[in-house]
C-alpha cells in the first residue's frame, strides 16, 4: 500500500482566517482535493491526517468522499495526544468525531499534551508515509516547515502546495 500524509497550517495562520467560505479558501480546498484524487488514480490507498483544524481536517474529509467510490481507500488518523479538540469550536469537535468514527485507524501517538506531542504525531506520519502532501506558506519557524524538512531528511517525496497562490510544485 502507497501511503500518503498530510500537513499543513491552522485557519489563523491563512489570510482568510476561520472563514471556510472565502473565495480563496474554497479554491485552495479545491486544489487540494484535485492533488488527493490524482494520488488516488497514481494508486495511493492510504492516507494519515493529523487531525489539526485547517488542512489536516480538509484533507480528512476529502479522503472520506473518496472513499465512497473506491471502498479500498484507507483513512487513518494519528493523534498528538487525547482530547487535542477539547478548546475547538462545538461544530469543529463533531466535525472530528465523525471524521474518528470513519477512520480505518486512529492511532493516539501520545497521552496528554506536551510541548513535544505534536512534533511527535508529525513525525510519526512521515514516517509511515511515502509521501507528504502539504499546504505550506514557506514559513520556516512552523509545525508544517518542521514535519516537511523531516519528510526531505527521510527522502519521502513531497508534494506542496502554496496556500495563496496554490500553485502544485514536487521534491
Amino acid at each position: 500500500m502507497i501511503v500518503c500524509a498530510f500537513t499543513g497550517h491552522r485557519p489563523q495562520n491563512f489570510p482568510w482566517g476561520y472563514n471556510e467560505t472565502s473565495p480563496d479558501c474554497v479554491m485552495l480546498k479545491e486544489v487540494l482535493a484535485e492533488q488527493i484524487k490524482t494520488l488516488v488514480d497514481d494508486g495511493v490507498t492510504g492516507f494519515i491526517s493529523g487531525m489539526a483544524q485547517g488542512v489536516d481536517l480538509w484533507a480528512a474529509k476529502i479522503v472520506l468522499d473518496l472513499r465512497r467510490k473506491s471502498p479500498e481507500i484507507k483513512l487513518s488518523c494519528a493523534l498528538p495526544c487525547a482530547e487535542q479538540e477539547k478548546k475547538w469550536p462545538s461544530a469543529v469537535q463533531q466535525e472530528y468525531r465523525s471524521i474518528l468514527t470513519q477512520a480505518h485507524k486512529v492511532v493516539m501517538v501520545g497521552k496528554e499534551y506536551t510541548k513535544e506531542c505534536m512534533l511527535t504525531r508529525n513525525r510519526y506520519m512521515v514516517k509511515y508515509a511515502d509521501i507528504l502532501l502539504a499546504v505550506y506558506s514557506g514559513k520556516y519557524q512552523s509545525g508544517t516547515g518542521a514535519t516537511v524538512r523531516y519528510a526531505q531528511k527521510l527522502g519521502r517525496k513531497i508534494i506542496m502546495i502554496d496556500p495563496i497562490t496554490r500553485i502544485v510544485s514536487h521534491q
